[in-house]
């Protein structure tokens, strides 16, 4: 049996813990070392070195490290790890800006390691078997992909607005379970909790099949959602990712009799069916989906390169949003990774067309 795989963390708060707790379960893997310059202030580091610096994490022979610290640190940490020649899962988004996004890519590109991005919502199981469902052609030809996304304000995050923190998984989402690309956003946002980045946007977007999609975004409500909902030809289906659920509403063809009613459907009413679906912790598949890209193996990791491409759909909401005017991603200059059985930077795999 062959030994398992030596991990490193670097942060252990509010989400490295969690990372931790995910780490000291994970079977093939051992969790060797963590570092944190805060210390282990939620002891999650129980049983396990605690390094004073990235610098003495890296003598512990790791064969990766999950990266979970503010987003401003990514570069410098990821850089770090590439020169080191270990393979690193990254928290999103990736980078503050496209450029910086861009050279990390290239840079664990060039040194022919494995680096990924921590898009949970991709491995959440209403997302997934949405996806599923879209490729199947469930809901036939596709005319609009909404999300709400908000809640309160979490004190933890202090490097990045709305948009970068939040905004990215939805940006990330709507292009990942359509399989299409992003063509152009129409935004504005605003700055309402006292904070220099803002806290709420709207985005106006069209997909590269001349799907529409809308996202809201907040930090301002004590209620907290997280809904993606897919419209078609066929009805639409609804992920709520906070339960796991996903909910398909058919259209019906069965006339409706009561005049007062008809007048406000557009189309008729069909059954509703709640899917059953096995629900796993996000983070879990997603660590899961890490180790076996390190072992050889083709798993549904999220590349740096498609983690740049999110970063570049960001920027263009935030241009329109400065601007007044709609904005296309930057996506021509982001380059795919070099696919070779060497290197294991697997694309993951889109939807067939419908």
């Amino acid at each position: 049996m062959s030994a398992p795989l030596r991990a490193g963390l670097v942060g252990l708060g509010a989400m490295g813990r969690h990372h931790a707790r995910i780490l000291g379960q994970l079977p093939g893997v051992q969790l060797v070392a963590a570092a944190d310059p805060g210390g282990d202030r939620y002891r999650a580091a129980r049983g396990i070195t605690l390094a004073a610096t990235l610098e003495q994490l890296l003598t512990h022979r790791l064969d990766y490290c999950v990266v979970a610290v503010p987003t401003a640190h990514h570069a410098a940490i990821g850089h770090r790890l590439a020169e080191a020649g270990v393979s690193a899962l990254i928290e999103k988004p990736l980078a503050p800006d496209l450029a910086t996004a861009r050279a990390l890519a290239q840079a664990f590109d060039t040194a022919g390691l494995i680096g990924a991005v921590g898009h949970t919502e991709r491995y959440n199981p209403a997302l997934e078997a949405m996806r599923i469902r879209l490729a199947d052609g469930a809901l036939g030809d596709l005319y609009q992909i909404t999300t709400r996304r908000q809640g309160p304000y979490p004190p933890r995050i202090r490097d990045v607005g709305v948009v970068l923190d939040l905004a990215t998984h939805d940006l990330d989402i709507t292009t990942w379970v359509s399989g299409m690309r992003l063509t152009q956003v129409t935004a504005r946002t605003m700055a309402r909790s006292g904070r220099i980045a803002e806290d709420l946007v709207l985005i106006l977007g069209e997909l590269s099949d001349g799907t529409l999609t809308s996202h809201v975004v907040n930090w301002l409500s004590p209620l907290k959602e997280r809904i993606t909902i897919v419209t078609g030809a066929h009805g639409c289906l609804v992920a709520d990712t906070v339960h796991g659920d996903l909910t398909f509403y058919a259209n019906g063809s069965t006339p409706t009799e009561w005049a007062a009613v008809e007048v406000f459907r557009g189309v008729t009413e069909g059954a509703i069916t709640r899917f059953a679906i096995p629900k796993r912790e996000p983070l879990l598949s997603e660590h899961e989906a890490f180790r076996d890209a390190i072992l050889g193996r083709d798993a549904p990791i999220v590349t740096l390169w498609q983690a740049a491409a999110t970063i570049a759909a960001a920027e263009a909401v935030l241009t329109s949003a400065a601007t007044g005017s709609s904005a296309a991603p930057d996506l021509l200059r982001t380059p795919r990774p070099r696919l070779n059985p060497a290197d294991y930077l697997l694309e993951t795999a889109t939807p067939s067309s419908r």
